[in-house]
């Protein structure tokens, strides 16, 4: 069946910081998934962003009709939903355009109509716990500096860290120095001086997975892990709820991650690298 004139696609878009992926269904059916670039509210003004759609989103989706979209996005806290909103609506001028956050996306994706407890660890890290309808309770993420405890950003900021300061086991500062072209000079200016410090930061998470078995890396992988159930997760009603995760840091270590989730007797449900699958479940 051609679904490409019908009333009753849902347009479904999960935006972060470097990509938005998008996904027209049809009753629980993909009809196109495509990428764009990320779009970010805090970083772009409502020209920026209803640019990109039009030039990038909407040439994919023309002679489709779209019946509602449901955006969700990393820093589209409420005072900026309006204008996200509105630079959508100029390339799709229809009535439901539902903006939600990145964390709304892991609760919708992760927990659907059930309550449960969903996490985000990516380049940064988030946390709710959800009843099933609404975020009960929120714990503030505080960004890498004060807290995302867990995440991308922490786990690198951790690392440069360790091995500026000589705590990593024999030889691994010179290997990480090498893989990435570093120097502590570049260093300090990619964190303290150019933009984004957190993206640059996180981009180091590969090398410890890579190293994971190594005793000074995966004590930096476990500490991070401990300190985001402690500082947030315990204070929710973790005793009766699972607690499930999205993001590539919680995929990628998921075996960290539930190792440490034991010691501490906290209940892991889902682990998934995107919120799409769910989402598009969550529509159906």
């Amino acid at each position: 069946m051609d679904h490409s004139q019908s009333g009753g696609n849902i347009l479904i878009a999960d935006s972060g910081a470097t990509k938005t992926d998008w996904c027209l269904t049809y009753g629980g059916e993909i009809v196109q998934r495509f990428s764009t670039k990320g779009i970010s509210p805090v970083y772009q003004t409502e020209e920026e962003i209803a640019e990109e759609i039009r030039l990038h989103a909407y040439p994919l989706l023309k002679g489709k009709k779209v019946q509602s979209i449901h955006f969700y996005g990393s820093g589209c806290i409420p005072e900026k939903i309006v204008f996200v909103k509105n630079a959508i609506y100029r390339s799709f001028p229809i009535d439901v355009i539902c903006i939600y956050s990145d964390l709304m996306a892991a609760a919708h994706s992760l927990c659907g109509h059930n309550a449960g407890i969903a996490c985000i660890l990516g380049t940064g890290s988030n946390s709710c716990e959800w009843d099933g309808y609404n975020m009960v309770k929120q714990v503030s993420p505080l960004g890498f500096i004060l807290g995302d405890e867990g995440s991308g950003a922490v786990l690198g900021k951790q690392l440069v860290s360790d091995a500026l300061k000589n705590q990593l086991s024999e030889g691994l500062k010179e290997e990480l120095l090498a893989e990435y072209d570093l120097d502590q000079a570049t260093i300090i200016d990619k964190v303290y001086r150019q933009p984004f410090p957190s993206r640059f930061l996180a981009t180091l998470a590969p090398f410890l997975w890579k190293h994971i078995e190594e005793q000074s890396i995966r004590r930096i992988v476990e500490r991070s892990f401990s300190d985001f159930f402690e500082r947030n997760v315990m204070q929710y009603n973790y005793q009766k709820n699972k607690v499930n995760f999205v993001g590539s840091i919680a995929w990628y270590f998921s075996g960290v991650l539930r190792k440490v989730a034991e010691e501490k007797k906290i209940k892991i449900g889902k682990i998934e690298q995107s919120p799409m699958e769910g989402l598009i479940k969550f529509y159906s």
